[in-house]
């Protein structure tokens, strides 16, 4: 007659040592006998492509597998204790459904995780533009999030547990929120919208008119973008209010820039030597683009003079008020060397008696 020991027979001790022996077998044996059976033929088989994705792939499988071994291992194992009450099957089967769950949802996590990983290193870094650098953070936690609630609502519709209540609590929270952060939301959706409508891009200097705000882009984010004015100070701007304001990007299509200043010169003065002064001046000036043309156009009759609108190119914005001041300059120096006069405005006053020196008639002129 058999021992009993804890209620169980030396021949059902014996099952669960056997039982035991194999499960810390496959755990201690499993990873390499993958590896040997897996790894290589899988490394010679991805050697032969362009792409790393394949790469990615077998290291996303490594673990799974592994875990999977474990479980249908366990699963034989637990089944071939044939002295185990038929009472504990129905719960078995419950655990051994949860544990499979477990491993198709590792490997799902795993393959979230290392194609995000994959994209951001190999394509990414590739493409000319920075969208989808800034984008794949934000995209890999949503998918991270519906990746839990789907394994969540699996997991309880699989235990009868009515999902649609949650449902609609998740829905009516959601709702809450999206109320109570109206603001973040907003800039949100125009951070994204900025992100793909690309109106300017790091390192353009731009001009929020609505705001008086104007600088270079250093940080395009979700929520807000950074610029830095010319004294070196940082300006953040929620993207909803770049949204809704007239941006002038002084970067697009290129940093090339026409600026143009206006002259007045003093009437009776020749027009087409003032014109042609002007324009030499300006095209003698370091930094003025020579392949590009300085116009000095009359524009119209003033008050005290006639108005010329001198303009040039440049071939970058940064120049703009260095060139102001040394155009400003040689045009002076130039028309005052040719005795052109750059009138400021006077007023003239005549006096004049009546006839009979009976009373005074003031007329007022200006010039």
């Amino acid at each position: 007659m058999d021992t009993v020991f804890l209620g169980l027979t030396g021949d059902q001790w014996g099952q669960i040592g056997t039982s035991a022996l194999i499960l810390v077998l496959v755990i201690v044996f499993g990873r390499w006998i993958i590896k040997f059976i897996l790894e290589k033929p899988a490394r010679k088989l991805v050697s032969r492509t362009n792409t790393t994705l394949d790469d990615s792939i077998f290291e996303i499988l490594r673990v799974p597998i592994f875990l999977l071994a474990l479980v249908i291992t366990g699963e034989i194992l637990y089944k071939r204790l044939d002295f185990l009450p038929e009472s504990w099957n129905d719960t078995s089967s419950e655990v051994f459904y949860v544990l499979y769950l477990l491993v198709g949802f590792v490997f799902a996590w795993r393959f979230v995780h290392y194609f995000f990983l994959w994209y951001s290193n190999e394509m990414a870094a590739k493409t000319e533009t920075e969208l989808d650098e800034q984008l794949m953070p934000f995209f890999r936690r949503i998918a991270m999030i519906i990746l839990w609630l789907i394994g969540l609502i699996t997991l309880l519709g699989h235990f009868d547990v009515d999902v649609s209540a949650m449902v609609t609590t998740l829905g009516i929270g959601s709702l809450a929120i999206a109320l109570a952060a109206q603001e973040a939301l907003s800039d949100t959706i125009s951070g994204f919208i900025i992100m793909i409508d690309r109106p300017f891009r790091l390192g353009d200097r731009i001009q929020i008119q609505d705001l008086g705000t104007w600088g270079d882009v250093v940080d395009i984010g979700l929520r807000s973008s950074r610029i830095r004015t010319r004294d070196n100070r940082m300006v953040i701007v929620p993207n909803s209010v770049i949204g809704k304001s007239l941006v002038v990007n002084y970067s697009y299509p290129d940093t090339q820039y026409r600026i143009q200043i206006h002259i007045g010169i003093g009437y009776g003065a020749d027009i087409d030597t003032a014109r042609q002064i002007m324009i030499n001046a300006v095209e003698s000036v370091e930094g003025v683009l020579p392949d590009k043309p300085v116009e000095a156009l009359f524009l119209e009759f003033g008050d005290s003079a006639l108005i010329f609108r001198v303009r040039w190119w440049l071939d970058s914005y940064s120049d703009t008020r260095r060139m102001f001041d040394k155009v400003n300059s040689v045009i002076y120096n130039e028309l005052n060397a040719a005795g052109i006069e750059i009138p400021y405005p006077q007023l003239d006053v005549h006096h004049k008696l009546g006839a009979g020196n009976s009373g005074t008639k003031i007329e007022i002129h200006t010039d």
